[in-house]
């Protein structure tokens, strides 16, 4: 096994982070890893937002629903869905942009960005800094778009901490690979027993590392999806010029 595989097979979202600031050689050379990452068609349609400012990442941290860990990380950096670029691009060629107003572009564009933040964090652990992805970001989408400056037609779709690890995250159980990866075709072949197997894996993880009340996959899952997640993202989409009709 090569030292990226094992990097990649060996993630775990850390939320403890030391008071050491990250050199700037180490996170420019992460940006640019992700400035490269593939998009459709060419677009482009990824921008990153990079924060350090203290009073920022407080703020976005309260956003998120309470996460003290964006406040406590040395870099904080927002992923944004950016077709304003986009559309300010085809005005040199006497063209006007429609295909925002689309589902097909919304998730093309959370595609693009998701490629983007897996690169994002690959390079980060290569270097040594532990990571976790934010989806919290998406809670008060508005308030993000206004605290980040951010133009119509983009969307804050992710965030990400970047810093040196304090104290290191247990590697955390997954479903079966069997539930994960289908050859050939989907298979639902044992779906619920592998699921049952995982609930018990999962609740001896969290006893293993003395986590009082930890659940089980079924009911983390339900606490979340019996509700639309972030109600908010819908009608912000829609402010910031983004259509789901089309």
């Amino acid at each position: 096994m090569n030292s990226t595989i094992e990097t990649l097979i060996n993630h775990r979202s850390d939320r403890s982070f030391l008071d050491k600031a990250i050199p700037d050689d180490i996170l420019d050379s992460i940006i640019q890893s992700a400035y490269r990452a593939p998009t459709s068609v060419h677009s482009q349609q990824v921008s990153l937002v990079i924060t350090r400012d203290k009073e920022t990442k407080e703020k976005l941290a309260a956003l998120a629903g309470g996460q003290p860990w964006i406040a406590q990380a040395p870099v904080f950096i927002t992923f944004v869905l950016d077709m304003y670029k986009t559309a300010e691009g085809m005005k040199l060629a006497g063209e006007t942009q429609i295909a925002h107003q689309s589902i097909e572009s919304v998730v093309s564009g959370s595609i693009d960005v998701g490629i983007a933040l897996g690169t994002t964090m690959a390079a980060a652990r290569s270097v040594g800094l532990g990571v976790v992805p934010i989806g919290g970001i998406r809670r008060e989408p508005l308030e993000v778009i206004k605290l980040l400056n951010l133009p119509e037609m983009t969307f804050p779709i992710n965030g990400l901490t970047l810093g040196y690890v304090d104290e290191p995250a247990a590697l955390k159980p997954r479903l079966p690979l069997a539930t994960f990866r289908h050859d050939e075709a989907y298979s639902s072949e044992n779906l619920e027993k592998l699921i049952a197997q995982h609930n018990d894996e999962l609740t001896q993880h969290w006893k293993t590392i003395d986590r009082n009340g930890g659940e089980n996959w079924s009911k983390t899952v339900g606490n979340y999806y019996r509700n639309i997640y972030f109600p908010n993202v819908q009608p912000a989409l829609k402010k910031q010029g983004f259509g789901t009709e089309k």
